[in-house]
């Protein structure tokens, strides 16, 4: 079985529902409140594991009653977490808004996951023993630098979204062997604004670029070969909190089978848009049976 490691944050995902976001200085009326595990770490985990990996966790999570929770919904899920470690003090949360065009805006505080600045014994091991390592930066820019660099030491595929969008180390990036920004980060890092150029400047920087381009799909640039845009699904949004990490837990998945690009592409495209048409991050994750029937749909 194909196996994923993910270094990155584990988050309780505080959403809540209102017709409109409120603007600045503006006070509105949700309809509905609930708590979902996230974090682009645990979300990225659980959606490769139900893509069919055998999937394990490097994090941290507080010993507060979220890190109970979020703990005991990555194992449900059949997400390793014997490298996820729990420390003093709350875990991290992600304060959400959802609109009802299902577009979200988020505030995220670390938590726990401020603690994971460096690998921990035991950590290399693991990621040498993975088919791909999965990062985001969401914990300390140290401890992924170290991830990184670790999976490089033993020749273990990386895969990056940098996301919150921040500048990127040289090192970082001559350890990336894939970076998968939205079209906002792409942006951000590069100040190109069309999606083409963008990924074409970050394409001088690492060997693969995928730009996630929401509804419209994707688009995937390599050294040496043409462009490829993959669309994505018809299909009405409820929630788009977590249809990234779906993504891209999905297409490690599938790069990790040795799936062609384009394949893999598209059946990752299908797994974010189950994911979109459900509401939460984590529990929007599609199931490999589901994939594959979207994908023959």
């Amino acid at each position: 079985m194909t196996h994923i490691v993910v270094l990155g944050s584990t988050n309780m995902d505080l959403v809540t529902y209102v017709t409109k976001a409120p603007q600045r200085g503006e006070t509105v009326t949700g309809r509905a409140f609930h708590t979902v595990p996230g974090g682009k770490g645990a979300n990225q985990a659980i959606a490769a594991a139900r893509a069919g990996a055998s999937v394990s966790m490097i994090g941290a999570v507080g010993n507060d009653a979220f890190g109970l929770r979020l703990r005991d919904t990555l194992e449900h899920s059949g997400v390793d977490t014997d490298f996820l470690r729990t420390v003093e003090g709350p875990s991290g949360t992600a304060h959400i808004v959802v609109d009802d065009e299902g577009a979200n805006s988020i505030v995220v505080i670390p938590g726990a996951n401020g603690t994971v600045d460096h690998l921990s014994p035991g950590d290399e091991g693991v990621i040498a023993s993975a088919d791909a390592l999965l990062l985001q930066l969401e914990i300390p820019l140290a401890a992924v630098v170290a991830g990184a660099q670790a999976a490089r030491r033993h020749g273990v595929r990386t895969v990056l979204t940098p996301s919150p969008a921040q500048p990127l180390p040289p090192e970082l990036l001559a350890a990336t062997d894939l970076l998968v920004p939205n079209e906002y980060e792409a942006v951000t890092l590069t100040g190109r604004t069309d999606p083409r150029d963008a990924a074409a400047a970050l394409l001088a920087l690492v060997p693969e670029v995928v730009v996630t381009l929401g509804a419209t799909g994707s688009l995937y640039l390599a050294r040496g070969t043409e462009p490829l845009v993959i669309p994505a699904p018809r299909v009405t949004a409820v929630d788009s909190t977590g249809a990234g990490d779906t993504f891209v837990g999905a297409l490690a998945v599938a790069r990790a089978e040795e799936k062609p690009v384009r394949e893999a592409l598209s059946w990752a495209a299908a797994a974010a848009a189950i994911s979109v048409q459900r509401a939460g991050a984590s529990a929007s994750m599609p199931y490999r049976p589901e994939i594959d029937a979207q994908c023959t749909a």
